[in-house]
């Protein structure tokens, strides 16, 4: 990309899409634009077609989305994949249709087979049944990349996708109901530890593994992929190792500073007993992240802490 191309990061309020901006500004691109939810409405077609009419940007970082957590997802099915395939198709359609030289889709790894082979390659999409308790978003994003797909087919565009692991960082969502496992975690440690509660209850058994990228290193990945690669199939994004909702839990306890008890409610749904993403593809064009994830967790609670007191 060229550092004066005019750039569209779609989503920059977001946890991505800020990070992108952040590392867009931090290697010399000036000329991003943005919008936000109400100046734009990316699930009405209308106002996203005017809009690449008028601004007709060369690059396009697609991170808009509806996210939520695994309840959320469950309870809210047809939301989340209604107002996410419309966010892509529009988004992706226009960009087409103006003549965005180059866009990137960012998924999710939730679109891979609940039981797929770990670590999971980019191969691995589309062999087997979802996750259901968030199988609408999978859906829409699995629309998405193959809508990228079929217009590089078709069209000869140079449309790419990347799908991250499990994400965390600055400008999290931190809803106590709606947050993923990570924010929500720190929220509850830190509401327990100023409130001197004797424990912390966790929901499901503790024992599912994920994987953890800072959301920064993703942006950084983002960036070095527009640059360096071209392709119909998805690049994972991920650091290549796991650790257990249980271990996470004990560590963002213990770095918040909270020594009281953390129970586990076995009722709560687990979600998908295991995710691990193949990160060879990203690693042979020459990318490995940089954050571990001590100094993530480390990094996440301060912005915490910031946003908290700024409120």
């Amino acid at each position: 990309m060229e550092k004066d191309a005019k750039i569209y990061v779609a989503g920059h309020r977001g946890m991505v899409g800020s990070a992108i901006v952040r590392e867009l500004h931090k290697q010399g691109y000036k000329n991003i634009v943005v919008r936000t939810h109400k100046e734009l409405d990316l699930t009405r077609q209308d106002e996203v077609e005017k809009f690449f009419l008028d601004e007709k940007p060369k690059y396009v970082f697609l991170a808009a989305a509806k996210v939520g957590g695994i309840i959320a997802n469950n309870d809210s099915p047809a939301d989340f994949i209604y107002e996410n395939m419309m966010i892509e198709m529009n988004v992706i359609h226009s960009a087409w249709r103006n003549g965005c030289k180059k866009l990137e889709f960012l998924g999710s790894a939730c679109i891979y087979p609940r039981m797929a082979e770990q670590p999971i390659r980019e191969d691995s999409l589309l062999t087997g049944a979802l996750e259901k308790t968030n199988e609408g978003y999978a859906l829409a994003k699995i629309s998405g990349l193959k809508y990228c797909e079929y217009l590089n087919r078709q069209y000869g565009t140079d449309y790419i996708s990347v799908m991250p692991t499990n994400l965390y960082g600055p400008n999290d969502n931190y809803h106590p109901i709606n947050s993923h496992v990570f924010p929500a975690l720190i929220r509850r440690f830190h509401e327990a530890k100023i409130n001197n509660k004797p424990s912390v209850t966790c929901w499901g058994d503790g024992s599912p593994t994920r994987e953890f990228l800072y959301v920064d290193d993703l942006a950084d990945l983002c960036i070095f992929l527009m640059n360096n690669y071209s392709g119909n199939e998805t690049v994972n994004a991920g650091t290549g190792k796991t650790i257990s909702i249980r271990e996470l839990a004990e560590l963002i306890a213990k770095i918040i500073g909270y020594t009281g008890e953390i129970l586990w409610d076995k009722s709560k749904p687990n979600g998908t007993p295991l995710r691990l993403m193949d990160v060879s593809k990203a690693k042979l064009l020459g990318w490995n992240y940089k954050i571990d994830l001590e100094e993530g967790i480390r990094l996440t609670y301060k912005s915490f802490i910031d946003t908290s007191l700024s409120v």
